[in-house]
């Protein structure tokens, strides 16, 4: 898998709201923008996204802008890329046969490796939150490692994909 630009900006800008999270009121999306060197245009197709997957509020007007919608702790980072990018997987192969019946030289086992690749890339991302990401980049606790990463290959994730909390 290969998280897109949508994905990364996406993250970014959550990050921001939660980076600022004491500032009072909500956040422009210029104010974002500006933050996280995003272009406001496209900044603001990946909100409406996460709007409607229900990680960020809007308040329209004057004063307006964004906010959480949810705390920091209860967003995963395999959330937010679903909610702009779709399920997590390394692609659609379908269901794997596992009777031996494969239609074309082993390709059955091939798409059970995707898919478990696919699986513990989404178990990866769902083992961080936004505040532990908040927490990293405030220089308040320590970069992942082997040890957190394979930590959160351990994290029980929902097997539908959609990267949505515990």
């Amino acid at each position: 898998m290969r998280v897109s630009s949508k994905g990364d900006y996406a993250c970014r800008a959550l990050l921001s709201l939660t980076l600022h999270a004491a500032d009072p009121g909500p956040t422009s999306v210029r104010d974002i923008a500006e933050r996280t060197a995003i272009p406001q245009p496209y900044l603001e197709q990946i909100l409406l996204a996460l709007k409607g997957a229900g990680l960020v509020r809007s308040k329209r007007g004057v004063g307006g802008g964004y906010v959480l919608a949810r705390s920091p702790v209860d967003i995963r980072l395999s959330e937010i890329l679903a909610a702009v990018d779709g399920p997590i997987s390394l692609g659609d192969f379908g269901d794997p046969h596992q009777d031996g019946s494969c239609d074309h030289e082993g390709q059955c086992v091939l798409y059970a490796i995707w898919k478990l690749a696919g699986d513990h890339m989404r178990q990866l991302l769902h083992g961080f939150t936004l505040a532990e990401v908040a927490q990293v980049a405030e220089g308040c606790a320590p970069w992942p490692d082997r040890a957190s990463i394979l930590a959160a290959l351990t994290e029980p994730v929902p097997s539908s994909g959609t990267g949505s909390p515990r």
